[in-house]
């Protein structure tokens, strides 16, 4: 049942977190931005209109334009998972967002988190 609170959750609610986890450790909102186009396909107009309409993770997932398909090479632990283990579609994306914005905030290099 909790998953279904995070669907419907705004991203625009988590997105002030992201960008807060980041800063901290010396980066940017440029580079969370930057993240979330790479894995979502949005322009960054479409993303900012997806945080303005308070959109939830279920459509915002649902209706990116291209889901990146280097995003399956995103392996590790979130929240105490392994992303590469998460069975349900949409949860394995929210922790894809999740465990890239962690490597952000760890520092490693956007070339290597973008898997470029």
């Amino acid at each position: 049942m909790a998953g279904h609170r995070v669907y419907s959750t705004s991203v625009a609610s988590v997105y002030p977190h992201y960008v807060a986890k980041a800063e901290k450790k010396g980066r940017t909102k440029a580079e969370v931005d930057e993240i979330v186009r790479w894995l979502t396909g949005y322009s960054q107009a479409a993303f900012e209109d997806h945080l303005a309409r308070k959109t939830n993770f279920e459509a915002f997932f649902g209706e990116a334009p291209r889901l990146n398909p280097a995003r399956a090479e995103i392996k590790g632990v979130v929240c105490g998972v392994r992303v590469e283990e998460v069975a349900e579609p949409l949860m394995r994306e929210i922790r894809y967002l999740d465990k890239l914005i962690d490597e952000l905030a760890r520092g490693k290099a956007m070339e290597k988190i973008l898997r470029a």
